[in-house]
């Protein structure tokens, strides 16, 4: 029987071809992202990283090990503007140029990103150099990350956590309590910006309104990725995509 004919076409992600590799207990990035990239020749590719039921530093190296095995699994055919490990605390532990070399070594990319170099670039976006910092997790995983802002010269004046170890329980985190953590830090008056750490909170719905009540940036973890990723790639963002970052361009330097 003869074959039928057939021609090759170009990428579905004409515009731009993103990978975002998403904790296996994350239940909040993946529809934050499908809501602010919707054009439809944005091509988005999402695999799972196996993450524990309890974030950790022992299951963040772990999730150091797997990181490699997780990239690999998107496709190896798409061409990736680039590609981004969906976890703040862990790449603050496991390290931002490891985190690069590992997704780089298991699929063709030209950009990796990830929340924490992303949080960073958007600090500098909007010129702020004091950080509140609101976070879910245990003082072992939310210690180190202050540490890190510290280390990379911006003062972080007030904190607040919620003290949750357990992954599950982070998703529920009603976006109220959160919101009442960002007004609390962001009252602070040496507070320039705040920062809602974690992929998995759920706080894309309530950045427009702190930033009108506290009168200033308000930066969370999914959606400095998504702007920074945007930003890398050429890939256009959902018009009502909240919050002042996503006018911003990316500043120039190391980001």
């Amino acid at each position: 029987m003869p074959h039928f004919p057939y021609r090759l076409t170009g990428p579905i992600g004409s515009a731009a071809t993103l990978g975002l590799i998403v904790l296996q207990v994350d239940e909040t990035i993946e529809q934050d992202f499908r809501r602010l990239f919707v054009a439809p020749d944005v091509a988005l590719y999402i695999n799972r990283i196996p993450s524990g039921a309890a974030l950790t530093p022992d299951t963040i190296a772990q999730m150091g090990r797997d990181l490699p095995a997780a990239a690999a699994l998107l496709p190896q055919g798409a061409a990736f503007d680039a590609v981004a490990y969906g976890c703040t605390s862990g790449t603050t532990l496991i390290g931002v140029d490891r985190v690069r070399d590992l997704v780089q070594g298991a699929v063709h990319t030209r950009h990796v990103a990830q929340p924490l170099s992303a949080t960073l670039a958007a600090f500098a976006a909007l010129e702020a150099a004091t950080i509140g910092l609101v976070s879910p997790y245990i003082d072992t995983v939310s210690g180190p990350m202050r540490q890190t802002f510290e280390a990379a010269g911006y003062a972080v004046p007030a904190m607040v956590s919620f003290g949750e170890e357990v992954e599950a329980n982070v998703a529920r985190i009603d976006p109220a309590s959160i919101h009442t953590a960002a007004l609390e830090v962001g009252s602070n008056p040496e507070v320039e910006a705040v920062f809602l750490s974690c992929t998995n909170l759920r706080t894309l719905d309530i950045i427009a309104d702190l930033e009108q009540r506290l009168g200033k940036p308000v930066v969370s973890s999914n959606q400095a990725l998504a702007w920074h990723m945007a930003r890398l790639s050429g890939a256009p963002l959902a018009a009502d995509a909240p919050g002042v970052l996503f006018s911003k361009p990316l500043p120039q330097g190391k980001f």
